[in-house]
C-alpha cells in the first residue's frame, strides 16, 4: 500500500508492479440541484475528481445508488443514471456495474478505480517553502445553492447555469496540464471541508504555513453577497469550529465563513514552484481553462494557515 487513509489523501493507492499502481476511491451524496440529469453528471464528476487529484487516470467505475422507489418516479432515477453515464463516457471511464439500495432519499456517486505510476503519485503533503498555490475552479457553490434553496429568485439563470456547469466539469484537463508542466509538489481537490479545510490537509504536519490572499479568491459573482447576508449552510459553521485553532483570519467574519463553506465537485489546488505556477496558469488559459494563483507557502509560523 503506497497511500492509505492515515494521511487524509483523496484516494488510496496500491502498488501492483514497479510501473503500475491502483488508485481507488468511493464518493456519493444527496442532490444539490433540482435536475436529475445534472445531478448525475455532478455526482460522477465529483467521484472521478479524487483520482485526478492523486495524479491518476480513472479507468473503471461502479455506481453507488440509493433511491426511494416507493415515492419517486423511476424516471428520475433513469435520468440520474443517464447523466452519470454520459459523464463517464466523456471521461473515458468504463462503467462495470453498481449497486442500488432503497432509501428515504436519493443518493448517487461511484466507486472509481484508476491507474498511476508509483513514482508519479500526487499527495496532499509535500508543499515546500516558496511554492505558489493555484486553484482551478471558482468557489462559492455552497453559498449559491443555499441561497437558491431559500429563494430561487435570488440566483439568476445565468449564474445558476455557470455554477451547474462548474459542478459538472471534470478536473481531467487541470490534471493533464499539470502533468505536462511537471513539478507538482502537492495536490488535493476542494470539496466538503471547504477551501480552508482542504488547504490544511495539504499543510498537515509539514514545517510550513500557507498564506492565502482573500482578494485573489475566485468566487462566483453573488456568492460573497449571500455570505454577507447570512445565507450560509450549517456545514460552514462546523468546518470553522473544526479548524479554528490552526487558522489566523485577518478578514471579515463573512469571509471566514465563505472560505470554510462546503464545496461540491470543486477544483484542484496545486503547490508549484513560482516558475511552474506561471507556466501552468499560462497553459491553462491557452486551453480555455480556469487557473488562479491564490497564495504561497512560507516558513512555519504560529498558525498553519493565514488568510488575509
Amino acid at each position: 500500500m503506497l497511500v492509505s487513509g492515515s494521511t487524509y489523501d483523496d484516494a488510496g493507492v496500491y502498488r501492483v508492479s514497479d510501473e503500475l499502481a491502483l488508485v481507488q476511491t468511493v464518493d456519493f451524496f444527496t442532490p444539490m440541484v433540482d435536475d436529475p440529469y445534472d445531478f448525475g453528471r455532478i455526482a460522477i464528476a465529483n467521484s472521478l475528481s479524487d483520482v485526478y487529484a492523486m495524479g491518476g487516470e480513472p479507468k473503471t467505475a461502479m455506481n453507488v445508488v440509493t433511491f426511494p422507489i416507493s415515492c419517486l418516479d423511476v424516471m428520475i432515477l433513469r435520468e440520474i443514471l443517464r447523466g452519470g453515464a454520459d459523464k463517464l463516457v466523456e471521461a473515458g471511464v468504463a462503467l462495470l456495474g453498481g449497486h442500488t439500495v432503497e432509501d428515504s432519499e436519493p443518493k448517487y456517486g461511484a466507486s472509481v478505480t484508476g491507474f498511476v505510476h508509483p513514482e508519479h503519485i500526487w499527495t496532499n503533503g509535500g508543499a515546500k517553502v516558496g511554492d505558489v498555490l493555484v486553484l482551478t475552479k471558482k468557489l462559492g457553490v455552497g453559498l449559491v445553492t443555499t441561497a437558491f434553496k431559500g429563494d430561487e429568485s435570488l440566483v439568476s439563470k445565468d449564474e445558476l447555469h455557470e455554477v451547474t456547469e462548474s459542478l459538472a466539469a471534470l478536473n481531467r484537463k487541470a490534471a493533464e496540464v499539470a502533468k505536462v508542466v511537471g513539478g507538482v509538489h502537492s495536490c488535493t481537490d476542494i470539496t466538503g471541508f471547504g477551501l480552508v479545510g482542504h488547504l490544511l490537509e495539504m499543510v498537515g504536519d509539514d514545517a510550513v504555513t500557507f498564506e492565502v490572499d482573500s482578494r485573489k479568491l475566485p468566487f462566483f459573482d453573488s456568492a460573497l453577497s449571500f455570505a454577507r447576508e447570512g445565507l450560509i449552510p450549517a456545514g460552514a459553521y462546523r468546518n470553522r469550529d473544526y479548524v479554528k485553532d490552526r487558522v489566523l483570519y485577518l478578514v471579515d467574519d463573512f469571509m471566514e465563513l465563505a472560505v470554510v463553506t462546503p464545496e461540491t465537485s470543486g477544483g484542484l489546488v496545486f503547490a508549484f514552484t513560482p516558475e511552474d505556477a506561471s507556466e501552468y496558469v499560462r497553459q491553462m488559459e491557452e486551453a480555455g481553462e480556469l487557473a488562479f494563483v491564490i497564495g504561497k507557502v512560507v516558513e512555519a509560523a504560529d498558525s498553519k494557515l493565514v488568510l488575509f
